[in-house]
């Protein structure tokens, strides 16, 4: 009953959709308002109807009702329930039904905010948005309809995927990346928009589409940083990201949104860069269509990928049809796209911005390239290639190098020309910043050429970020005589945009050091323990106090527990386990990591003795691994800063003067002559 009722709710959202995609544009090209209104509300109709399906599929998933195929597929009597929930986004077609739950929240939101703005550019919008919708609607009652009965109906189910139910991360990563991804929709739609009314040569569209980029750029940044937590915490191999095609696959339209984030501001500023504007806008959109394909159709073997049937070709036509209107679109409006402005000097911030955006396409197509080569490959010549770390590595270390240098620059410098007075002031200090991490680097015994330069560089762009505060806060203390803290306050909320992009700076040097020193500086050991022994690794030892068992409703599980030791005394112990599951013919390691903001102790049991007399350990020490997950909070800060309006400036309105009575002035006078 329950699946019948939430199918019925989906037809009824398809065909409310395609009812407010035709309505709208026939009530635009008619100039009838009252028409897109009708397309405004199809928008909210499909959001409570997408709402509808999805509460059942909870209800579904909590009461164990097998006679629903999805729940048939990811759910068991024996799973926690907290886990039960969360499988809504565990597998294809209950990911696919959030994803359209998600889109249909955006759409709401978007739609009612701008519903009183003037023109044709929401409207359009509207359309998009509801064009999109109606893709996965078609998905939902066609190959992924997740509420397919099953007959007959059995009495327990499988439970979710080992891996997506042993840590708390599963209910973070996926939402996050559901939010980043969709969202992206709603600047691709303002560009579609601002296209179809005539309106793409006024930066108004830009500036309503920056805001809700940020956003989505925000969401997609917590969830790929949280991503690498899940992947450090659950798999076991000690690393946060090992270049896997649907990491990839995330990381490509956060590259390109960032390009749009800065290279945005140059065509508010000089008038610069719209075409490319449109062209990255729409290079994001198509780049969250086509992870979502790769991570659904099956073509890849992954961790993160799910397996399924046809999907995968109606994700390729989507992707073709999008690709190719946006082309003829993009096209037909290139008249109207011409620069009023020019780079008036390489010294200046537009040019580094321009540089920012070249870096940042070249490391998005050499990540497109490394990661889609294997498909093509096979699909022409039936052989398996692997493009792994060591290419990843290779060919993105010099563009992440001189992205980190850029941070620093791009701040200092003015927009138009620099002097030669300015270059000096401006980029000269931050040097002693680069200078000092670089040396710590040395000391610390890093040889790599890249992780010393990504040291050094990183100095210089927290020096140079930095000096901006300190310039602005020592402005207004001097100016208007406010403490320090007041003085940081207002100067962010006068102008939240810009601290808010050096906000985002510094969360962006805190991942790169993380990254930096954890690679560089990694040691590891691997040892075979009775209780009572020890393991040492870079001067941290850890003793074997025990093997022990467990059984949990879903699992069985071996654990062994170690204590870290500092001069002989117990700081800190790890419980390092392997978890066996009905359905999992090996076990899933879940190592534990003892953490200080220094860096971490990654324990991994990796065998043990059935009579618990030993276990062997792989005891990884790994320098600032925390400081990534800091540094990606701190972007997400600073995205959060950026999208919130400035601060509005009180207008102090002077007393009206008194009339004053006219003065004879007197006039000097030389003989008998006028002066």
């Amino acid at each position: 009953m329950t699946g019948m009722f939430a199918h019925d709710a989906l037809l009824v959202s398809l065909i409310a959709v395609l009812f407010g995609a035709i309505v709208g544009t026939v009530g635009i090209r008619r100039g009838r308002q009252d028409w897109v209104q009708l397309a405004f509300g199809a928008i909210y109709a499909n959001f409570v109807l997408v709402t509808i399906a999805t509460g059942a599929m909870i209800y579904a998933l909590v009461t164990h009702d097998y006679s629903v195929s999805y729940v048939a597929q990811v759910g068991s009597n024996e799973t926690p329930l907290f886990y039960t929930v969360i499988s809504l986004w565990g597998a294809l077609e209950g990911s696919i039904l959030f994803w359209a739950w998600v889109l249909g929240a955006y759409s709401t939101a978007v739609i009612w905010i701008n519903r009183k703005r003037p023109g044709t550019l929401v409207p359009w919008a509207a359309v998009t948005l509801l064009v999109v919708a109606l893709f996965f609607a078609i998905l939902l009652v066609g190959p992924a309809n997740p509420f397919m009965p099953v007959f007959p109906v059995p009495a327990d189910g499988p439970g979710p995927n080992p891996l997506l139910q042993n840590h708390i991360l599963m209910a973070v990563h996926p939402p996050l990346l559901y939010l980043g991804y969709v969202g992206m929709s709603v600047p691709f739609a303002f560009a579609a928009g601002a296209m179809f009314s005539g309106e793409v040569a006024s930066d108004d569209w830009i500036k309503i589409s920056r805001t809700w980029t940020m956003i989505a750029w925000g969401f997609l940044s917590a969830a790929i940083i949280a991503g690498m937590w899940w992947s450090y915490e659950v798999l076991g191999w000690g690393g946060y990201w090992a270049w896997d095609p649907v990491e990839n696959a995330s990381f490509l339209p956060w590259l390109t949104a960032t390009a749009y984030l800065h290279s945005v501001m140059v065509q508010e500023r000089r008038g610069m860069l719209k075409q490319w504007n449109l062209n990255l806008m729409v290079g994001t959109f198509v780049l969250t269509i086509l992870g979502t394909f790769l991570t659904r159709s099956g073509i890849l073997s992954s961790v993160h990928a799910f397996t399924t049937g046809t999907i995968g070709y109606y994700f390729l036509g989507f992707i073709a049809f999008v690709l190719i209107g946006a082309l003829v679109m993009v096209a037909g409006v290139s008249e109207k796209l011409k620069t009023r402005g020019r780079l008036e000097s390489a010294t200046s911030r537009e040019t580094v911005f321009l540089l920012n955006n070249l870096f940042l396409t070249a490391f998005c197509f050499t990540v497109l390239v490394g990661t889609l080569f294997p498909l093509v490959a096979e699909a022409a010549r039936g052989i398996k290639v692997t493009v792994g770390e060591p290419f990843f590595n290779k060919m993105t270390l010099p563009l992440i190098t001189a992205l980190i240098f850029l941070l620093g620059v791009g701040p200092a410098l003015p927009w138009g020309v620099a002097s030669k007075a300015q270059m000096k002031q401006k980029l000269l200090p931050p040097i002693a910043g680069a200078v000092v991490l670089g040396a710590v680097a040395l000391i610390a015994g890093a040889r790599n050429p890249y992780a010393v330069l990504i040291f050094a560089f990183v100095g210089y762009s927290a020096f140079a970020n930095g000096r901006e505060y300190w310039i602005g806060m020592k402005a207004r203390h001097a100016a208007h005589g406010e403490n320090w803290l007041t003085a940081l306050s207002r100067l962010v909320s006068g102008n939240r945009r810009r601290y808010g992009g050096y906000v985002a700076h510094f969360g962006v040097l805190f991942v790169a050091l993380g990254i930096a020193a954890s690679q560089s500086f990694r040691r590891e050991r691997e040892a075979t323990l009775k209780p009572g022994e020890t393991i040492t690794v870079a001067g941290h030892t850890a003793r074997l106090k025990e093997v022990w068992g467990r059984q949990e409703p879903q699992r069985a599980v071996i654990g062994a527990t170690m204590e870290v030791l500092d001069n002989g005394r117990v700081v800190a112990t790890a419980d390092p386990r392997m978890n066996f599951y009905p359905t999992q013919s090996s076990p899933v390691p879940t190592p534990q990591v003892v953490s200080s903001i220094g860096g971490d102790l990654y324990f991994n049991l990796m065998a043990f003795d059935q009579n618990g007399a030993h276990a062997t350990v792989k005891l990884i020490v790994q320098p600032l691994v925390p400081w990534i997950w800091f540094g990606g909070g701190i972007v997400v800060l600073g995205a959060i800063i950026g999208v919130f309006p400035n601060r509005k400036r009180r207008t102090v309105v002077a007393p009206a003067r008194q009339p004053v009575a006219a003065v004879p002035i007197p006039v000097a006078t030389t003989g008998g002559g006028e002066a």
